[in-house]
């Protein structure tokens, strides 16, 4: 989901980067917003670097107005939160005064919005910013309590800006949907599997986890219970129910096996190797003047013997696979789809540079027994997000899984 983050100028603002990596963390985009006050305490370019977003500071900044840029950004935002929050915006916020970007963002979008206040202690008291408070909150506004101590101004008392962590879960709080996946068991396999060659060399992919680590976030974010089995990542995860690291095809296939019974969902996003060397060398190999060769076998199929051992069954858990293409994307992932005997089909041509591997975008192409669906290029956390809903319109279809909730 995108996120807008208002930063105004408070000695507390040098936290608001840490509120962005959290977001981040969670599988969302952020934008960040600054007054002009703001960027007296932390520069622009810091949110820039950790956004990899150009930062508005300017409502009239040459060029800003060509698409009426504040309204463009005011549809598109899924929340608003400003942190810290001063007694001026907060002013502005409850009497309509829009006068730089970051208030008329908030009278022009119809997003929810969450803001985090940080003052003086004698300031967060006064009469007129708790009426001010108490109108916003009458609006709907959310706001996390800023905490008690010692503040930047010399005194001991209620007003320091709440921690990153607090404001983080409080959006997460506010963008969580109750929808089909809430109370199931989610298992996602994210990442790339490294197959040893020698304690030195390895073979592996370009896979950086992104799209798994965004469907689990999305997944959590709808209230499932997530499992998330990871291959070695560059990419921090999200906050899961549980976390399992894993490095090998192997690996990866135990750690999935032992834990898909008792999933309701398996969404196997990891790019997991086809081959790997038939043993590995103890010591490192001396590298010769003539040339070397390796003996590849193939590794098993992880997402073909969940697939088996449901038809077996009669029952189980959700499939979905991800089919990583160079061409002929539909056909080969339709046949891997009856293959496998699975549900549902994620495909993307991973020789693409601007999507798929290594990217913080894809576009993919969803295929069910029905057709198959093109979702246009996008950042990983919107995929995520139309892959999980298509999944609750396949859940609606089912009987109720063993871990739904009465």
């Amino acid at each position: 989901m995108l996120i807008a983050l208002g930063v105004t100028g408070g000695i507390g603002a040098y936290k608001a980067v840490e509120v962005v990596r959290g977001l981040q963390q969670r599988g969302h985009e952020v934008v960040a917003v600054m007054t002009a006050a703001a960027t007296r305490f932390v520069g622009p370019l810091t949110f820039e670097a950790i956004t990899r977003r150009r930062v508005i500071t300017d409502q009239f900044e040459p060029g800003a107005n060509a698409d009426i840029e504040h309204i463009a950004l005011a549809s598109s935002i899924d929340l608003l939160v400003i942190a810290p929050a001063t007694a001026n915006i907060i002013a502005k916020m409850a009497n309509g005064l829009a006068d730089d970007f970051l208030s008329t963002l908030y009278t022009a979008t119809r997003a929810p919005v969450l803001i985090a206040p940080a003052m003086n202690t004698q300031m967060f008291e006064h009469e007129a910013v708790r009426r001010n408070l108490d109108t916003l909150v009458a609006r709907g506004v959310r706001f996390v309590e800023p905490g008690e101590g010692y503040l930047a101004c010399g005194w001991i008392g209620k007003g320091r800006l709440a921690e990153p962590d607090e404001i983080v879960a409080a959006a997460e709080a506010m963008l969580r949907r109750a929808g089909r996946l809430q109370g199931l068991r989610v298992l996602v396999t994210a990442g790339p599997t490294y197959e040893d060659i020698d304690p030195v060399r390895f073979i592996g992919n370009r896979s950086s986890g992104r799209m798994g680590f965004a469907i689990a976030a999305e997944a959590a974010r709808r209230g499932a219970q997530v499992m998330l089995i990871a291959g070695p990542t560059s990419v921090d995860p999200p906050k899961v129910d549980e976390l399992v690291r894993v490095r090998s095809a192997a690996e990866m296939e135990r750690a999935v096996l032992e834990r898909a019974a008792r999933a309701d969902l398996v969404i196997m996003a990891a790019a997991v190797a086809d081959y790997a060397p038939e043993a590995a060398v103890p010591t490192k190999i001396a590298k010769r003047g003539d040339s070397l060769t390796l003996v590849l076998g193939p590794t098993d199929d992880i997402l073909a013997e969940l697939g088996r051992k449901r038809a077996a069954s009669g029952g189980g858990p959700l499939l979905v696979g991800f089919a990583a293409e160079t061409g002929d994307l539909v056909a080969r992932a339709t046949a891997k789809l009856h293959q496998k005997r699975l549900d549902l089909i994620v495909a993307n041509d991973v020789s693409r540079s601007d999507a798929g591997f290594e990217s913080e975008a894809n576009e993919v192409t969803i295929v069910s027994r029905e057709g198959a669906e093109a979702l246009p290029l996008q950042p990983k956390s919107l995929v995520a997000s139309a892959l999980l809903d298509r999944i609750e319109t396949l859940f609606a279809r089912r009987p109720e899984p063993s871990g739904k909730p009465s």
